[in-house]
């Protein structure tokens, strides 16, 4: 798997290790598993990641549906253990990216039932940008749920309630609201300003560099008043978070940590 690039798990092989945890699972009864792995096969022949990963997406919802609610039901069952490092999202359990993708694709009018499955697979691989049409659609209720997620217990979760909301997460359309306003994300912010986990660290930091591109207004003082007596984590955070105002030699940045 390591030699692999990583477009090329999403082939024919991964057909068969869903189309078996399918049928161990008894999710699908009249599950098709020869039509499946064909239909995969020959849909993901020359496409790059994200296409590979879209096509299975709608292998899915065609194999296990034909509803999306049938569909989505099945994830629990093939779920398996929750993934307990910050590592592993895309070794152990790429298989799940799409899932995430169906749920990003065909969700939107499913709402509690898409945050449950979001749930689920976050706590083994990532939902960072299945969410994001959520949060454009329903942006009261996804980030009221966010919010809850960032004082969750578990990591996987309080990471999602930041890296999902990200103005200008990579690889992803940017949230122009939260661009426009980035108020919303601050409550998130705090919760996890001194978030134990580095995997959760990392993904503040980020998202403070987000602001800091666009509402420096809003991001400075926020900094300003987390470097007040911080802890250890606000401190690795802020450091992060000002990396490329310090590559541009930024005064301000420079004062913040008293360089």
């Amino acid at each position: 798997m390591a030699f692999k690039k990583l477009k090329f798990w999403f082939d024919k092989e991964l057909a068969i290790l869903l189309a078996d945890k399918i049928e161990a699972a008894e999710a699908t009864p009249s599950f098709n598993r020869k039509a499946f792995i064909k239909t995969i096969d020959s849909s993901v022949q020359g496409l790059e990641l994200k296409d590979r990963v879209e096509k299975i997406a709608d292998a899915l919802l065609e194999y296990t549906g034909p509803t999306f609610l049938k569909a989505i039901a099945v994830i629990p069952l093939i779920a398996g253990p929750e993934n307990k490092l910050g590592t592993g999202m895309f070794s152990d359990f790429y298989w799940l990216m799409p899932s995430a993708k169906m749920i990003e694709k065909y969700g939107l009018e499913d709402f509690n039932e898409s945050m449950q499955a979001i749930e689920i697979i976050t706590k083994r691989n990532t939902s960072e940008y299945a969410i994001r049409p959520f949060i454009e659609k329903y942006p009261k209720h996804t980030m009221e749920l966010m919010q809850k997620w960032s004082l969750d217990e578990n990591f996987h979760l309080r990471r999602l309630a930041c890296e999902g909301a990200r103005p200008r997460l990579p690889w992803a359309k940017k949230l122009q609201q939260f661009i426009d306003d980035p108020k919303p994300l601050l409550a998130i912010l705090n919760n996890l300003k001194s978030d134990p986990e580095k995997y959760v660290q990392k993904s503040v930091a980020n998202c403070l560099n987000d602001l800091l591109k666009d509402n420096l207004q809003i991001a400075k003082p926020l900094i300003e008043q987390w470097n007040v007596k911080p802890s250890k984590e606000t401190q690795w955070i802020i450091k992060h978070a000002l990396r490329n105002l310090l590559k541009k030699d930024d005064v301000w940045a420079k004062s913040v940590l008293d360089l």
